[in-house]
């Protein structure tokens, strides 16, 4: 199945620590079995409102088509992360 994902990442991360969480992301889904088809990095854009007093975050865009176990264990990989501050994921129609 295809899935796409907008997660919000912290804006306080540095470079680094962004490519790691980013690599974390690929890295749960090709795991389970699924291949990442798109990568788009918004970059810092201001939030519709204040989550944890910050006014930014770190968008990203992840298309991908894995099964939905991998997607699961995507969703609780991204809730548990604290770099992470908001995140949907949803089935593509196609």
């Amino acid at each position: 199945m295809k899935y796409e994902s907008v997660i919000v990442f912290s804006p306080q991360l540095d470079e680094e620590a962004l490519e790691n969480a980013i690599n974390r992301v690929q890295e749960v889904l090709t795991n389970g079995g699924g291949e990442v088809t798109k990568v788009d990095r918004w970059g810092k854009r201001r939030l519709a409102y204040e989550i944890k007093d910050l006014t930014e975050g770190y968008y990203l865009l992840v298309e991908t088509e894995a099964p939905s176990s991998a997607v699961q264990e995507l969703d609780r990989v991204l809730r548990i992360s604290d770099d992470v501050l908001r995140h949907l994921i949803i089935r593509a129609n196609t």
